[in-house]
């Protein structure tokens, strides 16, 4: 075994030098380094450590190779049960200090969760109590396009933002649609039961409607059955005690009731086209006055809930939204 030796020369005193007098030389000092040599001790032989090598190799390949007829499986067994229940008792009291953070992160996720949950409950609500209102706008629009194939009209849908009396009328209702949308004054106004009105006023954006029912509105009549001709006029009342007069022209001509009323037209189609549904007859007298039969006519429109309303308008009109052409499709 090496072992490193060093030298420290010693001191000399005074007078103790070669030739000088004194005590005489003293001989060097030779240490031993004693920390090398223990660890020379502790440390365990090369032979040892490859021995342990070769033995768990060899026990970890005998082990895989033997599957559960290990020998290391009754040993496997002793350990399990001896240090089990310690483990599961050491976890049992770790377990509340580790779960803190989770517990943490568990209730902030929960939280975000109710919020998410409380704000599709509030959702499906907002869904579910304007069901019926989608449902019945729906509706209208598929009226509208029944009604621009059946009467032959190509229509500019319009929603009404507005109820209430403009200019010199008392029954008019303003439309979020106007010049635009390719309306101008004069021009029919229908729904899916019948006419509304026809227009008197355009803006860029909106336009007022007058309504059949206004005491200064006067539309040409024609009783279906009889194809006889008459006017109609308003009487200023709104929803379903709302009525219509219709004066006929000939006075010998009595029509029936339940008959059913339609536009007689005007030229060029302004302020209205011919063809669409008034209302229906549901009363007949004579004016003592005048010489010409009268007939009380109950609208189709109910006045009193409107909102998709439809605007006739020329074939091929420029406009801001989507129009419904006369076959029904949507341009």
């Amino acid at each position: 075994m090496a072992v490193q030796l060093f030298e420290r020369p010693t001191r000399q005193q005074p007078g103790t030098g070669p030739g000088q007098p004194g005590r005489g030389n003293r001989p060097r000092e030779r240490r031993w380094r004693v920390t090398e040599r223990l660890e020379e001790r502790g440390r365990p032989s090369r032979s040892l450590v490859v021995a342990l090598v070769l033995a768990c190799l060899s026990l970890i390949t005998l082990d895989s190779a033997t599957g559960e007829d290990s020998p290391v499986e009754p040993v496997r067994r002793v350990v399990g049960e001896v240090f089990g229940p310690v483990e599961v008792g050491a976890a049992a009291v770790v377990r509340p200090f580790v779960a803190v953070p989770d517990w943490f992160r568990t209730h902030g996720d929960l939280r975000g969760d109710i919020g998410e949950l409380e704000a599709e409950n509030a959702r499906l609500r907002a869904e579910v109590n304007s069901a019926d209102y989608d449902r019945n706008r729906l509706a209208e629009y598929d009226g509208l396009t029944a009604a621009a194939g059946d009467l032959g009209y190509s229509l500019v849908p319009a929603r009404v933002v507005g109820l209430g009396p403009a200019q010199s009328f008392s029954s008019t209702v303003t439309i979020d649609a106007g010049s635009q949308s390719g309306l101008r004054p004069d021009m029919t106004v229908l729904n899916n039961d019948g006419l509304v009105g026809r227009v008197v006023r355009v803006t860029r954006t909106t336009a007022t409607v007058l309504l059949i029912v206004d005491p200064d509105s006067v539309v040409g009549g024609r009783v279906g059955s009889s194809m006889e001709l008459g006017s109609v006029r308003g009487r200023g009342q709104l929803g379903s005690t709302g009525r219509l007069d219709l004066e006929l022209i000939d006075e010998s001509d009595v029509p029936r009731q339940d008959d059913a009323v339609v536009t007689w037209g005007s030229e060029g189609g302004a302020p209205y086209v011919s063809g669409v549904p008034i209302g229906r007859v549901t009363a007949v007298y004579s004016s003592l006055r005048e010489t010409a039969q009268r007939a009380v006519i109950e609208p189709y429109v109910d006045f009193a809930a409107l909102d998709v309303v439809g605007v006739v308008v020329p074939s091929g009109t420029a406009s801001d939204r989507a129009v419904i052409e006369a076959d029904g499709s949507v341009r």
